[in-house]
C-alpha cells in the first residue's frame, strides 16, 4: 500500500493489526517490527503516521475511548429509566466493553505507562464525569431514584473508586479481595439508594484477577 495514497486506510490498518497484537502477546511483547511485518507497510509509512509504538498505543487506546463514549451517550439518552436503572446499566456495559473488548489483557503493561495513567485520571474528571455519569446522576435525583445533595462529588467518587480502585489488574488483588471490595461499594452506594453491582458482574470482574 502506497504512504500517501490512502493514508486514512494506512491508519486504519496499523491501528487494528496494533490492536489485535497488543491483545494478543501485550503492549512490551509487541515489537514495532512486529506491526510492520503484519500490515507488511515499510518502517517508513509507519512513521509517517505515527511517531513511536507509545503513540501507537495512546491512538488505540483513544479510538476505544470513543467507542465506549458513543455506547455510554445511548445509555444516557435512553427513555424509560430511571436514573438509578441508567446508571447500572453504564456499569455493566462499561465492564463488558472493557473485558470483552480486550484492554483488560493490555492493562499491565499499560499501568506502568505514566501518560495512560495521567490519561485515565484525566478523562474522569474532563469527560466521562461531566457527559455521562453527571447528568444520569442529576436525572436520578429528580427522579427520586438517588438520594444525594451533591451530584457532582457523588459522581466523581463513583468512578475514581470504579476505574482504580475496583480494577482487578490495577493492583494485584485475589478474587476473595475484589469481591469484599465490591461489597463495599454496593454498601456505600446503598446510602444514596442505589446498588450497581449485581452478582453476575462481581463474578465477571473477579474472574479477572491476576494470579
Amino acid at each position: 500500500m502506497a504512504r500517501n495514497k490512502h493514508p486514512e486506510q494506512t491508519v486504519q490498518l496499523i491501528l487494528d493489526t496494533a490492536s489485535r497484537l497488543f491483545f494478543q502477546k501485550g503492549y512490551d511483547r509487541t515489537t514495532l517490527q512486529d506491526i510492520i511485518d503484519a500490515t507488511k507497510l515499510s518502517k517508513g509509512a509507519i512513521y509517517h503516521h505515527f511517531s513511536s509504538k507509545e503513540a501507537i498505543l495512546i491512538t488505540v487506546v483513544d479510538r476505544m475511548g470513543e467507542f465506549n463514549s458513543a455506547v455510554l451517550a445511548e445509555i444516557r439518552d435512553k427513555k424509560g429509566l430511571t436514573g438509578a436503572e441508567k446508571l447500572r446499566q453504564v456499569f455493566r456495559t462499561s465492564v463488558e466493553l472493557s473485558f470483552q473488548g480486550g484492554i483488560i489483557h493490555m492493562m499491565p503493561y499499560l499501568i506502568d505507562n505514566p501518560q495512560f495513567l495521567t490519561l485515565q485520571v484525566k478523562s474522569i474528571f474532563e469527560e466521562a464525569v461531566p457527559h455521562y455519569i453527571l447528568p444520569i446522576v442529576q436525572q436520578g435525583i429528580d427522579d427520586g431514584s438517588i438520594q444525594a445533595e451533591h451530584p457532582e462529588a457523588l459522581s466523581e467518587v463513583l468512578l475514581i473508586l470504579a476505574d482504580l480502585w475496583l480494577h482487578p489488574v490495577l493492583r494485584r488483588s485475589s478474587p476473595e479481595q475484589v469481591r469484599d471490595r465490591c461489597a463495599f461499594f454496593n454498601r456505600f452506594t446503598r446510602q444514596y439508594g442505589f446498588e450497581l453491582l449485581e452478582p453476575d458482574l462481581i463474578d465477571t470482574i473477579a474472574s479477572f484477577c491476576q494470579p
